[in-house]
């Protein structure tokens, strides 16, 4: 049986104004001045402080006027909403006869790693199926120049997507064709393979390089335990010839994809900051970095538009009063967002000066011993703001500052107790454990439990886990793999 009934709910919706602003604090500020730039583009009705209002008025804006002043009129806002109502034919023009000769300009444009493999083929005397075999191996080859496949899986692939019948040693021939491409170590299926095919390239006469063969080729598992030891019984040689063997292998590429550049295909990234920290007798002044960002307003002509409309509102046509709605709606997105950006820029100068003042003392000289065990909600206590919208601004945001430029995420850290009851930053103890690692004997490198002794003893309470996992942290390898003749 069906009931009719009433039910009162208590929910918390956020208004579109509170979204655009979580969605604004978000974004770093070259997306931001993307986002303004399609603002402006979609918004007839906004337009940056200080630019000319004639070009607006010329092209989107015209007042609100009477019928009888229309007709006058080469635009109106009623023109701009119908224009949505014209079939694209009548939008299209064809001013070339069948006689014009229609040439594309050349343009120059980079090759990509594979393009440039592919031209290679073209120098081999190879039939057009075997050509087509070749570009399928380069197609199987990743960017960092390893073929990932074996090849008996690209025989089948070749057999089943081309229906050509090929042979494994057909196959086989081609990729040892491949493999003498540039950059050299290219088409190699694993990384000892891949810095054989360099050392070919390279002067067996010379005995460091034969023996750099020898190594790669009979213990290079060895090699990269850094058993050294066993490698110099092996090959009956002393520490200076596996030292000069060694520096060899590292000359080479061990990801010759990378290897390939062209200058055409490069974006350069550039991290452009948010914020900008200066330090000028001794204070510090932060300021949000505005070097892109117009002061936006609302168009005065479409302002004035509105108030003639409201100011003879019981006169005006249906065509008028959709055409003030459309108006209307348009100021009030704008408002909204000049809002959001003002909301933005306000609660990420009010959170960056809470870190600032937290962070004082390091941020006086860029001391990272001097930063201060500091989480999310120290800051949202600070500010009175929520831990997720601290979050939002430490995410992807960067300061510029006298001794550098630092992501913000950088500035938070835990803490850990010393032996003498004082809060220190994690920061600070991996300092101290980079700084170990840099001043230690290469030939005896410091293992897990000699760094957890030496913390200990400059009263830092760290187990050797703890220590393992600052140092995975930190990117450094164990002692073993820091170990140097």
């Amino acid at each position: 049986m069906q009931k009719l009934s009433l039910q009162q709910k208590l929910l918390q919706k956020l208004s579109p104004q509170q979204i655009q602003v979580i969605k604004l604090l978000e974004i770093p500020t070259v997306q931001l001045e993307q986002r303004i730039k399609k603002e402006l583009e979609e918004n007839p009705v906004l337009e940056i402080a200080g630019g000319d209002s004639n070009v607006n008025e010329s092209g989107e804006a015209a007042e609100l006027k009477s019928s009888e002043d229309r007709d006058n009129e080469e635009f109106s806002v009623e023109d701009y909403i119908q224009d949505d109502d014209i079939p694209n034919y009548k939008l299209q023009a064809n001013n070339y006869s069948k006689d014009d000769k229609h040439i594309d300009i050349p343009f120059s444009v980079g090759s990509t790693f594979h393009e440039f493999l592919i031209e290679q083929i073209g120098l081999l005397p190879i039939s057009d199926d075997e050509q087509l075999l070749a570009e399928y191996i380069i197609g199987n080859i990743d960017e960092d120049g390893y073929l990932r496949r074996e090849i008996e899986q690209i025989v089948d692939d070749v057999a089943f997507a081309h229906n050509i019948d090929a042979t494994d040693e057909q196959m086989y021939r081609l990729l040892w064709e491949i493999q003498d491409f540039d950059p050299a170590g290219v088409g190699a299926r694993n990384l000892r393979e891949c810095l054989l095919l360099q050392l070919k390239r390279k002067d067996k006469k010379r005995p460091s390089v034969a023996l750099a063969e020898k190594i790669l080729k009979v213990t290079f598992d060895e090699f990269t335990k850094k058993h050294y030891q066993k490698i110099m019984s092996k090959f009956s040689v002393d520490d200076e010839e596996l030292k000069l063997a060694i520096a060899e292998i590292l000359k080479l590429n061990p990801k010759p994809g990378n290897a390939y550049s062209n200058p055409l295909n490069k974006a350069n990234q550039q991290i452009i900051p948010d914020f900008i920290l200066e330090l000028e007798d001794g204070e510090l002044k932060l300021t949000l970095n505005q070097r892109n960002m117009p002061e936006l307003n609302i168009n005065d002509d479409y302002m004035e538009m509105l108030r003639n409309f409201n100011a003879k509102r019981k006169s005006e046509s249906k065509e008028n009063k959709d055409a003030a709605m459309f108006v209307k709606q348009k100021v009030d997105s704008a408002k909204w967002f000049i809002d959001a950006i003002r909301q933005r820029q306000n609660t990420l100068i009010m959170t960056m000066s809470e870190i600032i003042d937290f962070q004082k003392e390091y941020f006086m000289d860029g001391d990272e011993t001097k930063l201060k065990p500091m989480i999310l909600k120290d800051i949202a206590d600070r500010t009175l703001l929520d831990i997720s919208t601290i979050s939002r601004v430490s995410n992807s945001k960067y300061i510029q500052t006298h001794f550098g430029v630092f992501p913000l995420k950088y500035f938070f850290s835990e803490s850990m107790q010393k032996d003498t009851g004082e809060e220190v930053s994690t920061r600070e103890i991996k300092k101290i454990l980079q700084d170990c690692i840099e001043g230690e004997n290469k030939r005896k490198p410091l293992t897990d439990d000699q760094l957890s002794k030496i913390l200990k003893e400059k009263s830092y309470p760290i187990a050797r886990r703890t220590v393992a996992k600052y140092r995975e942290q930190l990117g450094i390898p164990v002692a073993r793999l820091r170990k140097e003749l």
